[in-house]
């Protein structure tokens, strides 16, 4: 393969990005693997310098080549091969570029229940969502960071997003946030109070508090975002702790020097998230930064510096951070996966080609008559299956049919089917099976009975 990979950039081919011709492909040299090419995969990633050679005409090659240039691949499990061995394989062959200093691969991250699909319609389409989001880009991007399928392949589900949005963003960070700088408002006016008498346990939350950047860096560092956003979240968290076991609106109304050290404690949590919650929901910390009057104290400054909001300082206008998301928003996100789910059945459906043709020989070798089931329950540790007896007329007879996912034994007793008598006794779980009734299928996978009508009764011919 390395051999294969400078011949491949020996014909000029790099950086340029090359067409894509998938009857077009590099023999693979390795023995077993007669017939093989590899193609599109081969050439894309070449498509990454040539990007970068476009935006960056002047200093392209700094970042592909210079010795202190750290490269990192963001890639999903499918690609594995081609980022660890093929790629690299390319580059190291060429031999004036460095090679990926890490390669941090997500598992499959799926859409309620099933694989995401932009041919299906079955996706979450990003025009779609800010329009019937607005101003709630952060709250994706927080539930996708949240959900994402770093260790294993996960579901992204609109209820899950709903509860982010609703139990974290709102009721944690959000409520926080709320309470600061609206009793902020309320008390002094909007100006930050004087921190001169904090006590042990202030001194000790502000200390906490200092831990975080530290705690947050080391995740993002280690790739690992969803515990890098749960510790944001957590930051949020001791934020509402001292609130909740301090009580700025009960203190204040018997020790307005304690309600000031409260107050000017929660203020520079407050302050620290609108660094620590950036990476997350950077439209949320900008509207923080803004509510609070400052600039954002860099990283460093909320693990080191003392006081990232001093006394005095006028906050501006407060307004909620996040708003709560609503069922109704929720259930219409579902019925429009439902639609997809119900036109691509269809579509399935439509594309079904007609079995071939019969002589009518065979056809009326067939005996189909008209019955009734008389009782029925399900079959054990088998979900699809019902255990139907069926007066045909001509007899009672056990017949397995797999309807129990659109029917309940209850439903059923009583109904009139018609039967396929002669088919040849099967013996379904323990159960002889003597026939089979005749269903037919709605496009969302539903099934209904083929039926009798009329004073029909048992045992008449269907033909």
């Amino acid at each position: 393969v390395y051999g294969q990979c400078k011949s491949w950039l020996d014909m000029g081919l790099q950086p340029r990005a090359v067409s894509r011709d998938l009857d077009w492909g590099i023999p693979v040299p390795v023995e077993g693997a007669e017939g093989k090419v590899l193609y599109v995969w081969f050439d894309a990633p070449i498509g990454y310098i040539s990007n970068t050679k476009e935006l960056l005409p002047d200093s392209w090659e700094k970042w592909w080549k210079a010795e202190d240039t750290r490269l990192i691949h963001f890639i999903g499990k499918d690609n594995i091969v081609f980022h660890c061995i093929v790629f690299p394989a390319m580059l190291k062959a060429e031999g004036s570029y460095i090679l990926p200093d890490n390669v941090p691969s997500n598992e499959f991250l799926n859409l309620e229940g099933n694989k995401l699909s932009t041919s299906k319609n079955w996706a979450v389409w990003l025009n779609e969502y800010l329009e019937e989001f607005p101003g709630k880009q952060d709250v994706l991007r927080y539930a996708l960071i949240a959900t994402a399928p770093e260790t294993k392949d996960n579901d992204f589900t609109w209820k899950d997003f709903q509860g982010r949005n609703n139990s974290e963003l709102v009721a944690i960070l959000g409520n926080f946030i709320n309470r600061a700088l609206v009793l902020t408002q309320k008390y002094y006016g909007g100006v930050v109070p004087s921190g001169e008498n904090l006590t042990d346990e202030d001194k000790a939350t502000l200390e906490e508090m200092r831990s975080y950047p530290e705690k947050i860096a080391l995740s993002i560092e280690k790739y690992r975002f969803r515990e890098a956003a749960a510790e944001m979240m957590n930051l949020a968290r001791l934020g509402n702790k001292y609130l909740a076991e301090n009580e700025p609106w009960k203190v204040v109304k018997t020790d307005p020097v304690r309600t000031e050290s409260i107050m000017y404690t929660a203020l520079q949590i407050a302050a620290s998230l609108t660094t620590m919650c950036e990476p997350f929901v950077p439209f949320a910390a900008e509207k923080l930064a803004q509510m609070m009057n400052i600039v954002a104290p860099c990283w460093d400054e909320v693990a080191s510096k003392e006081i990232l909001i001093p006394t005095g300082h006028k906050i501006g206008e407060v307004s909620l951070l996040f708003e709560k998301i609503e069922d109704e928003a929720i259930d219409f996100q579902l019925q429009k996966l439902e639609k997809a789910r119900m036109e691509n059945i269809a579509a399935a459906k439509a594309k079904e080609p007609a079995k071939e043709v019969i002589a009518y020989d065979d056809f009326a070798k067939m005996d189909i008559r008209a019955g009734t089931i008389l009782a029925a329950e399900k079959v054990a540790k088998a979900k699809k299956l019902l255990k139907l007896t069926i007066d045909t007329g001509l007899d009672v007879r056990t017949v397995v049919s797999g309807i129990a996912e659109s029917f309940s034994p209850e439903d059923v007793v009583g109904r009139r089917v018609c039967v396929l008598v002669n088919l040849a006794p099967r013996e379904i779980r323990g159960i002889t099976s003597n026939g089979m009734i005749l269903m037919t299928e709605y496009p969302d996978g539903r099934l209904e009975f083929v039926a009798p009508t009329g004073d029909v009764s048992n045992g008449s011919a269907i033909s």
